[in-house]
């Protein structure tokens, strides 16, 4: 995929988005923590679609309502999300980054999208087989999610509430199947999606999570410039990077942050073992 159609940034939808700017746009912590979800009972595909059929969004980007861009406790934490997009050009693996996780015993959350889980299916099977990392649903065929077929970075999105479902629950069964367990979290191709989208992926049992630091900018960022994103993170931080583009400089960014990470204290964790997400 094109480096300018991975490339994420803040969006300013309404009042509750983060500031605008790469890296830190910041949401600040001022309402109850929200938990993971329950496992929810199987989803009806039709049952979902219908429900939402008629629905009109208000708002689009990637920091709509329903989307967690901060952990609800930030204390030292930060979360590393690693997207792994799959298609022409972005199913390859980053295996340096991979290592380097596992070597400094850093947990991390993997959204795997369908494409990338059909080129790399043994390196999914080792990552869901590492107890450090969880696997989360980067949707089916990476579409921005809304109800009305926007577009982002000229990809345009799921069209219908019937096509969220799909792009949703097909790679949500995949996931269920390779993890035994089914996702807690789902992240839009390209990170935006509307707020009827995101309402239909509560209903189908995930939560839609964003970011609040744009760590390596869809993968096309210089070693430097990660170290700098990762090294300015705030507490409570989540973190996108991506673990399919081996030649950009994500795994050398991560390589040199950490020392000063460390010596700041601070505590890596999975999406999960955040303690909730603030809403």
């Amino acid at each position: 995929m094109l480096a300018a159609l991975d490339t994420y940034t803040h969006t300013r939808v309404s009042a509750a988005t983060p500031l605008p700017g790469l890296p830190d746009g910041l949401i600040p912590d001022t309402a109850a923590p929200v938990p993971a979800p329950p496992a929810p009972p199987p989803a009806d595909p039709a049952a979902l679609a219908a429900k939402y059929a008629t629905a009109i969004p208000h708002e689009w980007g990637t920091a709509v309502s329903g989307v967690h861009t901060r952990l609800a406790a930030p204390g030292r934490r930060i979360a590393l999300t690693i997207d792994a997009c799959g298609g022409p050009n972005g199913s390859d693996v980053d295996n340096d980054l991979i290592a380097l996780l596992d070597r400094e015993q850093i947990p991390a959350t993997f959204f795997l999208n369908g494409r990338w889980i059909d080129a790399n299916p043994a390196v999914t099977a080792q990552l869901a087989a590492n107890p450090l990392f969880e696997l989360a649903n980067h949707g089916t065929r990476h579409l921005p999610l809304s109800v009305t077929g926007k577009s982002a970075y000229t990809i345009t999105g799921t069209r219908s509430a019937a096509e969220v479902v799909d792009e949703v629950l097909t790679n949500h069964h995949r996931l269920s199947t390779i993890t035994g367990t089914p996702p807690r979290w789902f992240r839009p191709g390209t990170a935006h999606c509307d707020d009827v989208a995101a309402a239909l992926v509560r209903d189908i049992g995930e939560q839609v999570v964003g970011f609040t630091v744009n760590g390596d900018a869809g993968a096309t960022l210089s070693p430097a410039a990660v170290h700098s994103a990762l090294t300015t993170t705030t507490p409570g931080s989540i973190v996108i990077l991506h673990g399919n583009h081996p030649e950009t400089g994500t795994a050398e960014g991560l390589t040199t942050a950490l020392p000063q990470l460390r010596a700041a204290g601070t505590e890596f964790v999975t999406l999960t073992g955040a303690d909730g997400l603030a809403p």
